[in-house]
């Protein structure tokens, strides 16, 4: 139950709202259940504009205490993948390396770089 409207009549608004966080919260569940986050970032950033490839810088920078430069660097030896630069960096790998070991953990980050 939602109770009851702000403005009376208008039965969807409130409705709608629980229904969009019910989504949202299933949603945020589903990807961290599949390895896409870390923590509370969502790390499994697909890099198509140069808005995300900053939010991927930031991400690295975050979890791996690298400058900007560096993890511009790691991001681009990473063909743009952010778990990917993220395990590199973290483990000292090459990225292929780095791709063996997250296929080894199903993709998940976690047991790779905090083992």
């Amino acid at each position: 139950l939602v109770g009851p409207e702000v403005l009376t009549g208008s039965t969807r608004m409130k409705a709608g709202t629980a229904q969009k966080m019910t989504l949202n919260m299933i949603s945020t569940a589903a990807m961290a259940r599949s390895g896409k986050v870390y923590g509370n970032r969502m790390v499994d950033v697909q890099v198509t504009n140069e808005k995300l490839k900053r939010r991927a810088c930031r991400i690295l920078k975050d979890l791996t205490g690298v400058d900007e430069a560096a993890a511009q660097n790691l991001l681009a030896a990473a063909d743009n993948n952010a778990k990917v630069a993220i395990v590199m960096q973290r483990r000292g790998v090459d990225a292929a390396t780095a791709r063996r070991l997250l296929q080894a953990a199903h993709g998940f980050l976690r047991p790779v770089i905090d083992g």
